[in-house]
Parts: C-alpha cells; structure tokens; sequence
C-alpha cells in the first residue's frame, strides 16, 4: 500500500483529449493522485499493483470496451467504485455494466465538471467505506477465532 494517503483516481480513455481535460481538472480542483492511460491493458497491469479508490473508463475503445475493462478492474480491486464514461448513450451499455461489474455510476459525454467531481468524490467515501468496513470484519474474525481459542483452553483447564 503507498504511503501516499491522498485519494487516487484512475481515468481510462482512448481519446488524450478526455484524458488531458479530466487530468487537469481534477488536478485544479483537488489534491487527487490521478493516474490515466489511453489503453486499458496498460491500466490493468497497474491496478494489480497499485490500489485506486475510482476507475473512470470511457464505453468505446479499441481491442477492450469498458466494461471489459472495469471486470478486469473489479477483479483486482473489488473495492474501487467503477464510472462508465461514454459519448455512446445506448442504455444496453449501461444495464450491461450494472449488472456485470457492479457500476457505481454512469456519466455521458460532454460531462458537467460538476457532476463529474460529484460522482468521483462520492465514489472515493464509497471505496474507503467498503475498505473500512472490510478491514473491520477482519478484526471481528480475528477477535471471534481468539475468543474461541481462550474459551477451549478454559474448558479444557475447568474439565
């Protein structure tokens, strides 16, 4: 995990204008980690190693479509909040992704900065929620196995 504790944005489009427009506005208006790529397969190979709290994926790119991408995304980091951008409004695209990897959100191009900065922000408190939430489980089942452990040896002392 990078000491780096800022939230972190991954933006996947074939078109650099996208990129370059997104990049910058994010970087204006806030202190985001903000990592981009014109070609998904680059972006899956980061994802396995670095952890991001959005992945923002353009619909129509060649060799890999978005939700392509993002069930890649999903599988390496299930936590990370999944947006679908797209200058294709087919309603199909987007039922696809709801179902098959769990969108977070789905924006159509030309987007509002607004409610583009909206969606990333409630996307990144969702991620570190589920992160959260995770990371106390975990220690729930570990509490749980190390009760279970000293009640055994209890009984075992008593019996």
């Amino acid at each position: 995990m990078p000491t780096d504790s800022r939230p972190s944005v991954l933006i996947v489009d074939d078109e650099e204008m996208v990129i370059t427009s997104l990049r910058a506005f994010l970087r204006l208006e806030t202190d985001f980690r903000v990592e981009s790529f014109t070609e998904p397969e680059q972006a899956v190979v980061f994802l396995k190693d670095n952890p991001v709290d959005v992945v923002v994926s353009d619909y129509l790119m060649p060799k890999m479509n978005g939700v392509q991408f993002l069930a890649k995304a999903k599988e390496s980091q299930p936590e990370a909040s999944r947006v679908l951008l797209t200058g294709h409004a087919d309603k199909q695209s987007a039922i696809q992704a709801i179902n098959e990897v769990q969108l977070f959100q789905y924006l159509e191009k030309p987007w509002e900065n607004s409610q583009f900065l909206l969606v990333i922000q409630s996307g990144i408190e969702r991620a570190r929620l589920i992160r959260d939430l995770r990371d106390k489980v975990s220690e729930l089942d570990s509490a749980h196995t190390n009760l279970k452990e000293v009640n055994t040896r209890l009984l075992r002392a008593f019996l």
